[in-house]
């Protein structure tokens, strides 16, 4: 029995809307705004109505939930008096705190009462919307419009971006930026963080372009005879004024991304570009022998527009070269209280309160350092090594899923590609930096790896849905 276009209405709609707004209040930071996104996806949970589930789409839902298990059990021991398991022992904090107050003071292992409970709602929107993304867009209609979601809300940012910044680079939105006052920063409050957020939609536009021309190109065969000067004259001249209007999109979100001045950022964001037309069109130039002169090409692109366009990017590199700014003293003192608490860390969103004590001498005094800039790390002295391993390896195992999506899959390969590089682009930024620490971003990025899971396996019998038309091809391709 076939899926018409009304399934899942309502879930897209919730979903959809979260992951387009999830951006403009501030990055989401705020907790009441990760309150309201953890409600309207949880509703979308709710009322998603699962079609053509297989055995591989149960097994990962069961990691997913074994992710969520493991979560529910660190939470409970960090937080109960009575502990199930008594991995580690209540925080010597509390003893001499009811020593000092004269008080009885119940002794947990978290070391900041119930911070656990409030940070949880950030890590819980992203898992809400990559369950929600991964359920909804096994349709591959509700999958082309996630992804058309990402790229239009990406493209409306950019503008907003850029428009706010020749105006008056200062504010945030209606308030004065405390940080970043020279650079692009959008709606977020971190120019890393906005850097990466319009690359991973800068490389959606360029998805949907490299789909375009190849419904241009002649097949493989036949496009071994032609030189690359009569492909690209063969594209250009197909060109449709929607395909321009897709290239301008692509173009407004690359300089919005050149503006926040990020090195980690752009750098990042450039190389995953760079590697997008190698991974579409591996059939092809596997075939003909290109893939080594595309790979070069791009890299030479990217150099020149980073000269050209970036030369934010470039100046920093010049006058800071590649320091790290007391980072990796930053990765010391955090190995140092994972070694402290190493079976259930020191309590989830606790690491503002920790880090002071075992802050390295040789970090600058000035600032206050709430984020481990580097999002493992982090991970693992709050919640203990065993949760940061097993979260690990979920999203191992969802990188090898995608990449066998992208090996199999021949019809909307974007899908799986873009679910790849884009968490590939967020998990190597995190390392150096907390983007996926960002509500607005890791909603985004979680909405579109879910959609990319779910496009990742082959479908014997395409569903009806599946035979209608496709809004996102026909708008850039008619």
């Amino acid at each position: 029995m076939g899926h018409g276009p009304t399934t899942n209405r309502f879930a897209s709609l919730f979903l959809f809307s979260t992951i387009a707004l999830a951006p403009l209040p501030f990055g989401s930071t705020d907790p009441a705004m990760i309150s309201v996104w953890c409600v309207v996806l949880g509703l979308a949970l709710v009322v998603v109505h699962p079609v053509s589930l297989r055995r591989a789409h149960f097994l990962l839902l069961g990691l997913a939930g074994s992710v969520v298990a493991g979560y529910a059990i660190v939470l409970h021991e960090q937080l109960s008096v009575h502990a199930w398991f008594r991995l580690s022992s209540p925080s010597p904090l509390w003893l001499e705190s009811s020593r000092l107050l004269q008080t009885s003071l119940p002794s947990v292992v978290t070391m900041v009462q119930d911070q656990p409970i409030l940070a949880l709602g950030a890590p819980l929107s992203s898992m809400l919307s990559l369950v929600c993304a991964f359920l909804i867009c096994i349709q591959r209609d509700r999958a082309r419009q996630l992804i058309s979601v990402v790229a239009w809300s990406g493209a409306a940012y950019a503008v907003f971006g850029i428009a706010s910044y020749i105006m008056d680079p200062t504010k945030l939105l209606w308030r004065t930026k405390q940080a970043y006052a020279t650079v692009l920063t959008a709606t977020f409050v971190n120019r890393n963080t906005t850097a990466v957020y319009f690359g991973a939609c800068a490389l959606i536009w360029q998805l949907l372009i490299l789909e375009a021309i190849e419904k241009r190109l002649p097949p493989a065969s036949a496009s071994s005879g032609l030189t690359a000067t009569q492909l690209l004259r063969r594209v250009a001249f197909t060109a449709s004024r929607k395909m321009l209007v897709a290239v301008s999109m692509f173009v407004l979100c690359l300089a919005a991304m050149f503006l926040t001045g990020s090195r980690a950022g752009v750098v990042g964001s450039l190389a995953i570009m760079v590697a997008a037309p190698a991974v579409f069109f591996r059939r092809r130039l596997s075939r003909t022998g290109r893939l080594a002169w595309v790979l070069a090409s791009g890299a030479g692109l990217a150099l020149g527009i980073l000269e050209t366009l970036g030369s934010g990017v470039s100046s920093r590199f010049d006058l800071d070269r590649l320091a790290d700014g007391g980072r990796l003293e930053t990765y010391r003192s955090t190995i140092h209280i994972i070694a402290d608490h190493p079976w259930l860390g020191t309590g989830l969103g606790t690491f503002p309160w920790v880090f002071p004590a075992y802050r390295s001498g040789s970090i600058s005094t000035w600032g206050v350092w709430d984020r481990a800039h580097d999002s493992l790390l982090e991970l693992a002295s709050e919640v203990g090594v065993p949760l940061a391993l097993l979260v690990t390896s979920a999203w191992i195992v969802a990188l090898l899923v995608l990449i066998k999506g992208v090996r199999e899959r021949r019809r909307d390969l974007i899908l799986p590609i873009a679910g790849c590089l884009v968490a590939i682009l967020a998990l190597l930024h995190s390392g150096i930096d907390f983007s996926l620490q960002i509500p607005g971003f890791a909603i985004t990025v979680a909405g579109i790896v879910g959609c990319g899971l779910a496009q990742s396996f082959r479908r014997a019998v395409p569903a009806a849905s599946d035979r209608a038309a496709d809004p996102v091809t026909n708008d850039i391709n008619n």
